[in-house]
């Protein structure tokens, strides 16, 4: 049999990495990564000084299209591969993060006069700035008992669409009116491989309130948030849904000429790198849960029906497996809450000794965080230094850590943060169960189970569950990888649907981690502890959290107005610039 590749493009917070897959039996043949230039731009924009507010964190488009220049031709370099036979391109990307572009869909921030507008730059998935627009838009909803609020488990988050498209209209309207769409970065880039102008089901589903029955909200409900926002979705959400499983069209002469590879090479629509990885660890049963684990953590879960449930961020009808409900929910950082901690809160002597050992610090922190038995330590903390998703939904919360004393040592506050981000992994599966949605198997993947063992146990003690580890780290770009030979389909060596593509495409789970008894029991007492403290200060009991960040962010307010000003020592007074 004639050897066929597909490539998946997997676009991570950070970096975007290039995987060639075997179709036939899904060999991992090469990747490549390539680092955004531009990082996360949650300070200043690249250009000029303009200072951004908090809660902003937004990215530079031409990063992206840096991935397609580098990273393909090198990914299929190394893999050894003829591009004529690369058959077919998938593209998963973190959402919601979105693009204001015009008609030509140039993104408004490469445009001259928009250099210096932060409306006009790439929104993040962590933008958590439109939490105000997000709160109006739940008010609403639920005043007008809007039938799509049920499919979010009755709250859309300030990370989705309509907020972030909504922000940009209350604060800078000018940008609003410039932009003739406002797309999700995977459609980008499936328009800049195709030419085509087509928005995948999967986002618009999870992120943007469609549904494949109703559509979008109505222009009745878009005008009663703002009568500025009435016709949103017949002018700035323009573009066909195509389901996901399909094809939005091939490779242009340019973008092949771009990436070295061949015209006519079928591309798929874009899906979310969190639903691609269920696909790439071979998931497609009810009662499937995919633990997508990195900066942030992603929790899809596959099932026959579909039910209310609190707090999740959505359940679309063949959301990802055709045939299923696939259910998602999340936290907000959990990666991210231990990279915070050894960049901006060690200790120096740790550094020194982690280095003294030939070890990173996160192992030296993991070694030593190891010797502790559960509880040991005195601490418990709350996962929310990036807010929480699921299932509060509010973005306005942040994290706490309760038990510390003079005698409290780095690698004991490191565990407890460990520790944290299960129990808000707990209190996701315990609100499936409580609704009737049956949580059978857990697979992990993403870099976090690859790169910290302790982790990984403490989540199978916390969940008192096995945890399966997935065959490659790559679970995203496989899964990518897989939608694009779906795309391809079999008359050119690939498959004709998702599920059979899985089938050869995947490997078994190679690891398993198995509940230690003691330890559950230790911790069924802090998970306790931890649910006593989510109530009290996520649910009205206590908003001393909302009360600190609304003194913030006025101070923070005050100083940005007064950098706007230059102290004259003749007039003894302010001048503003």
């Amino acid at each position: 049999m004639e050897k066929r590749y597909a490539i998946g493009i997997d676009y991570g917070t950070e970096s975007g990495r290039v995987i060639v897959v075997d179709v036939h039996n899904g060999q991992e043949l090469a990747h490549h990564v390539t680092a955004y230039t531009h990082g996360v731009i949650d300070e200043r924009l690249p250009l000029g000084d303009v200072k951004l507010e908090p809660e902003w964190a937004l990215q530079h488009p031409d990063d992206y299209l840096e991935v397609l220049q580098i990273s393909v031709p090198a990914a299929v370099h190394l893999a050894g591969v003829d591009p004529a036979a690369v058959i077919g391109i998938g593209i998963s990307f973190t959402s919601c993060t979105v693009l204001a572009v015009d008609e030509q869909f140039t993104p408004l921030c490469l445009l001259e006069p928009y250099h210096y507008e932060p409306h006009a730059y790439v929104k993040l998935w962590k933008h958590h700035a439109a939490q105000r627009e997000a709160d109006q838009i739940n008010a609403l909803a639920e005043k007008r008992n809007e039938p799509f609020l049920k499919r979010y488990g009755g709250k859309v988050s300030s990370e989705w669409m309509t907020a972030k498209a909504l922000q940009v209209l209350h604060e800078a309207p000018h940008i609003y009116e410039a932009a003739a769409y406002f797309i999700e970065a995977a459609d980008w880039i499936t328009y800049k491989l195709t030419g085509e102008g087509k928005r995948n089901s999967g986002s618009a589903g999870y992120k943007a309130l469609w549904n494949k029955h109703d559509g979008y909200p109505s222009s009745d409900f878009h005008a009663e948030l703002d009568h500025r926002f009435a016709h949103f979705v017949s002018t700035k959400l323009r573009g066909e849904v195509v389901a996901l499983g399909s094809q939005a069209g091939v490779l242009t002469s340019e973008a092949a000429a771009m990436m070295r590879l061949l015209p006519e090479t079928a591309v798929a629509p874009g899906i979310i790198d969190a639903h691609a990885a269920l696909l790439g660890v071979g998931a497609v049963y009810s009662g499937q849960m995919v633990m997508s684990m990195g900066t942030s953590l992603c929790h899809l879960l596959l099932s026959e029906k579909e039910v209310h449930v609190e707090g999740i961020c959505g359940v679309v009808g063949d959301g990802i497996v055709p045939g299923l409900y696939a259910y998602e929910a999340g936290q907000a950082a959990v990666g991210d809450i231990f990279a915070w901690f050894v960049e901006r809160a060690l200790p120096a002597y740790v550094e020194q000794e982690a280095e003294r050992e030939g070890i990173t610090i996160h192992e030296w922190l993991e070694k030593r965080a190891a010797r502790f038995q559960v509880g040991q330590s005195g601490l418990l903390a709350l996962d929310w230094w990036n807010g929480n998703r699921s299932i509060l939904d509010n973005a306005s919360l942040s994290g706490m850590i309760i038990g510390l004393t003079l005698q409290s040592k780095p690698e004991e506050i490191y565990r407890a943060l460990l520790e944290a981000t299960a129990f808000g992994t707990r209190k996701v599966i315990e609100t499936f169960r409580r609704s009737g949605v049956e949580v059978k198997e857990i697979i992990a993947t993403g870099g976090m189970p690859f790169k910290n063992k302790l982790l990984m146990q403490i989540y199978a003690d916390v969940l008192n569950q096995e945890i399966k580890i997935a065959a490659s780290s790559q679970a995203a770009g496989i899964g990518a990888a897989i939608f694009g030979a779906v795309a391809a389909d079999s008359a050119r060596g690939g498959y004709d649907n998702v599920a059979e593509a899985a089938s050869y495409m995947t490997q078994d789970c190679t690891d398993i981690y198995i509940p230690n008894p003691t330890n559950t029991a230790v911790y069924d007492a802090l998970y306790n502890e931890y649910c006593h403290l989510h109530d009290l200060f996520g649910r009205g009991g206590n908003e001393v959290m909302l009360r600190l960040r609304e003194i913030k962010r006025s101070q923070e307010q005050e100083l940005l107005s007064r950098s706007s000003m230059s102290y004259d020592s003749d007039a003894a007074g302010y001048l503003t610039l």
